[in-house]
């Protein structure tokens, strides 16, 4: 098992500030499952619109944020040329359980359900405080940039 810090989270994947939404790899077991946390402050440019009043992670950001996590995940796995970028192709089944707000810490927990032919299949959930907050079958393939 393997920790990413955030200077090896930003040499694999291409997204920056705003839009990068895993903060540390916890645990990586290459080929296999990958943890992940972000951390949710009241700053996320967000929460300015969503919602002003009682602020919310929005879902899809959620979602992305696993995606991410998956993109680290089948990058530590296989070996991808330079000019390659993992893109997201697809999600299915996604639930939402609770809302996640200012001050949480989302667990990012994903396995690698299946890789056909070039398609990595995973299987996504991210709690907060041992509770499930979201949850998705997510799809994602490399393709040079």
């Amino acid at each position: 098992m393997s920790v990413m810090d955030i200077q090896k989270i930003t040499s694999m994947l291409p997204h920056r500030y705003p839009f990068l939404l895993v903060d540390r790899v916890l645990e990586v077991d290459s080929g296999k499952r990958l943890v992940a946390i972000k951390n949710v402050t009241y700053n996320e440019p967000f929460f300015q619109g969503h919602f002003p009043e009682k602020q919310v992670m929005p879902g899809v950001l959620i979602i992305e944020a696993l995606a991410q996590a998956t993109g680290l995940l089948a990058m530590d796995s296989e070996e991808v040329s330079g000019a390659a970028i993992y893109y997201l192709v697809g999600v299915d089944k996604a639930r939402f359980k609770r809302p996640v707000v200012p001050g949480d810490q989302l667990r990012l927990e994903v396995e690698v359900a299946r890789v056909r032919r070039g398609i990595w299949s995973f299987i996504g959930k991210a709690t907060v405080d041992g509770a499930v907050a979201a949850s998705a079958e997510i799809m994602c393939t490399a393709r040079d940039l």
